[in-house]
């Protein structure tokens, strides 16, 4: 396993933008899909977007698809997410998940994931 740490969350206005990262440490990063999910309150939690071990893939919700962006430099172990356009809804705690796949899988839900950060908070304010 690996282990995780986000950043760059904050308060933003409706309308701007945001920089998510997730940086990793443990394990050979470049060996591992990485997704991002969210957490509000009284919600279960939902999936973002995904990217596989080498950044060939990517995949997106459709609440944030042509929004949000994935990307990930494996030199520096980290992922992005690149937020634009931000919502109110988006409001929530960003948590970034890993899980080995070095055959390019990559996943769109939290039970395939065994490696977990402890999230960075977003707020978009109406």
């Amino acid at each position: 396993q690996v282990q995780l740490v986000e950043s760059g969350g904050g308060l933003v206005q409706a309308g701007g933008s945001l920089r998510l990262s997730c940086e990793a440490s443990g394990r050979t990063f470049g060996d591992y899909a990485v997704g991002w999910f969210r957490e509000a309150p009284d919600k279960e939690r939902e999936f973002v977007a995904a990217v596989s071990h080498r950044g060939a893939t990517t995949y997106y919700a459709d609440s944030v698809n042509g929004r949000f962006a994935i990307s990930r430099d494996n030199a520096k172990s980290t992922v992005y997410l690149q937020m634009r356009g931000l919502k109110p809804e988006d409001t929530g705690l960003y948590v970034c998940a890993a899980e080995y796949s070095p055959d390019g899988f990559y996943y769109n839900t939290p039970e395939r994931y065994h490696s977990w950060g402890q999230g960075t908070q977003v707020t978009v304010s109406s």
